[in-house]
């Protein structure tokens, strides 16, 4: 890969950083990491009280890309159909036809997942690992690029079902988007921020976002960095607080992330500061801390900071 190919990731990731950031004021980070997903061909789960810009940051990336979205709002009676669509028999052409469900568009808002019975939740399962929805044993492809952007309500928890840890690890990153800072927020009162998600032209088409997915896999990670990633997962499963440490996917999921967040800073290698700036937001989400630990206040973020703080980084063979 050269510095030119690079260089044109990064301007074309910042030009799409800079859009989004006009709608989801004062969030530069949040934007730039779900981004990050969005190229590393991952998915975003946004935990956070109902208000603060969730479904709002989803709907400005589609913007953004020019793609297709689609919201779901998951309730206790949303059935897997309802998700990936259904067979219905034509009688005119006396044939099963399918009828696509919301699912497949670019960019997928699934509201408020932890609302939806186990089993609606699992339907989106294999969308997000394959990339494609069966039904009645014929594959279906979503398109390209394809991202799904849960959101859920840390709050009125009554009615909710817990997300097992099989789909929490289907996630690349968890955010939370948090609220606006102040100088933010009274823009928003004083209505001089009156612009929609849909009011963001157009930066790339979605087969530019393809390609430059595409090029983040060609980013050179040097054999040190490569140790450096496995110590760390293996740093978390052999902490004493930790039930369940970070799973091979998510220690891939960390590699991915990295190689988009080198290209975004213009360069074509990754750094040992790409990964730390990286392992809160792709590792926490994926820890499993021990109950003990867990009432005194311990948590997935704690664990992976205390990891990066004592792993140190392995000098080259040469060295």
């Amino acid at each position: 890969m050269s510095q030119q190919q690079a260089n044109a990731f990064a301007e074309t990731f910042e030009r799409l950083a800079s859009a989004i950031d006009t709608v989801v004021l004062g969030k530069p980070q949040v934007v730039r990491l779900a981004l990050t997903a969005m190229f590393a061909q991952g998915h975003v789960l946004l935990e956070d009280v109902p208000g603060t810009g969730k479904t709002t940051l989803a709907r400005a990336i589609a913007a953004a890309v020019a793609g297709q979205w689609r919201r779901i709002q998951f309730t206790p009676d949303l059935l897997p159909s309802d998700v990936s669509g259904v067979t219905i028999f034509n009688q005119q052409a006396q044939s099963f036809e399918f009828h696509p469900g919301p699912v497949f568009a670019n960019i997928v808002i699934a509201d408020e997942i932890n609302r939806a019975s186990p089993k609606t939740q699992s339907s989106l399962l294999e969308v997000m690992e394959e990339h494609h929805v069966t039904v009645d044993g014929q594959p279906h492809p979503v398109p390209q690029p394809f991202l799904v952007v849960a959101t859920q309500n840390p709050v009125e928890m009554d009615g909710t079902y817990r997300l097992p840890e099989a789909q929490l690890d289907r996630f690349l990153v968890k955010l939370s988007v948090g609220y606006p800072v102040e100088a933010a927020e009274i823009e928003v009162l004083r209505g001089t921020h009156q612009r929609s998600p849909e009011g963001i032209p157009a930066i790339v088409d979605t087969d530019t976002v393809a390609q430059m997915a595409d090029l983040a896999k060609h980013v050179y990670i040097a054999d040190p960095l490569y140790v450096y990633l496995v110590r760390l997962a293996a740093a978390t499963r052999g902490h004493p607080e930790v039930a369940v440490g970070v799973s091979p996917r998510g220690l891939i999921a960390l590699t991915r992330a990295a190689s988009v967040f080198a290209l975004s800073q213009g360069r074509a290698y990754v750094i040992p500061e790409d990964v730390k700036a990286l392992a809160v937001a792709v590792f926490a989400h994926r820890v499993q801390v021990a109950p003990d630990a867990s009432m005194r206040g311990v948590t997935g973020a704690t664990i992976v900071e205390q990891v990066c703080e004592t792993v140190s980084v392995p000098l080259p063979a040469s060295a």
